[in-house]
């Protein structure tokens, strides 16, 4: 009795003599004998902001990012946080963070990946974008390291062998803030760029090339920055949203309806609300000037 299969690897040199070899055949061959499962990174993406309210675009980032980041063929996205910052953030017309953790849950209930995270929002000062990623990091690599002693002991079986990875989600106007004096920190900015690395959305009319490039730190990691074209152009933003809900004027399809019916709901972002945290100064400013004084106090 014949079997029919593959000849063994002794017997390749023959086949490539023979005159019916083809180039078909020797592609099958190529890749029976040198392929290799090719393992990719797990990769989680956060995106912090005020999501004053959450808009489609939001939402859309994700998206785009997940696209980009397979097609470089190194990583697998593996999830996504949408974190939205505390009332303590200060900036002007924030409505409370009860609401906005409400309506970004509403938002995100169709996907399967993005989920919100209300543990920043639930913080009593504002935090800084660094520690905010240290505190997922650090409990994606606590799962990360159940599941390897769960592997161990045989209770699951064999699962990523990878360590996962978190990166920051953005659109390019994020980029800018890095040249917003005494907003960042150099450390703070080293870690979240040189440490974990941006994954950064084009929006608008802005060139992230350009500042990559006119800013030393962000130079010297940019193969850390991941810039994602956004060939689709959608120029929704927050603010937008909450002039047209305060001049009455329609948003949809610009925020999805169940967000639009919460809104109607609570009577969010009307003309008094918008006076909201009026000629405060942002946290972020406030808490970076004090930094000085609090040093020479240690």
């Amino acid at each position: 009795m014949t079997v029919i299969g593959w000849p063994p690897v002794q017997a390749v040199p023959r086949l490539l003599s023979e005159d019916t070899w083809d180039r078909r055949s020797f592609v099958i061959l190529r890749r029976t004998l040198t392929k290799m499962p090719i393992q990719r990174v797990p990769l989680f993406l956060l995106a912090c902001g005020s999501f004053n309210p959450i808009t489609n675009q939001h939402m859309r980032l994700f998206e785009l990012a997940r696209d980009h980041m397979h097609s470089t063929g190194q990583y697998q996205v593996v999830g996504g946080i949408v974190s939205p910052v505390s009332d303590s953030y200060g900036k002007q017309g924030l409505t409370l963070a009860k609401h906005r953790i409400a309506m970004a849950k509403m938002a995100l209930q169709s996907s399967n990946w993005v989920k919100v995270d209300e543990w920043e929002s639930q913080q009593a000062d504002w935090t800084e974008t660094v520690v905010t990623m240290r505190h997922h990091y650090g409990r994606i690599l606590n799962e990360y390291e159940q599941r390897i002693r769960e592997d161990s002991s045989g209770i699951r079986g064999h699962s990523q062998s990878i360590p996962p990875q978190l990166k920051l989600l953005c659109g390019a106007d994020f980029l800018e803030t890095f040249k917003i004096p005494g907003l960042w920190r150099d450390d703070h900015m080293e870690e979240v760029v040189g440490g974990f690395g941006l994954v950064c959305v084009s929006r608008g009319g802005l060139q992230p090339e350009q500042t990559v490039h006119e800013s030393d730190t962000l130079w010297r990691y940019r193969q850390n920055i991941f810039q994602v074209k956004e060939w689709v152009r959608n120029e929704t933003s927050a603010t937008e949203v909450r002039r047209a809900l305060r001049r009455g004027l329609s948003v949809k399809y610009l925020i999805p309806d169940s967000v639009i019916e919460y809104i109607e709901q609570h009577n969010l972002y009307t003309e008094d609300s918008e006076r909201r945290n009026e000629g405060m100064a942002l946290r972020p400013l406030a808490k970076q000037a004090q930094q000085p004084f609090e040093s020479l106090d240690e």
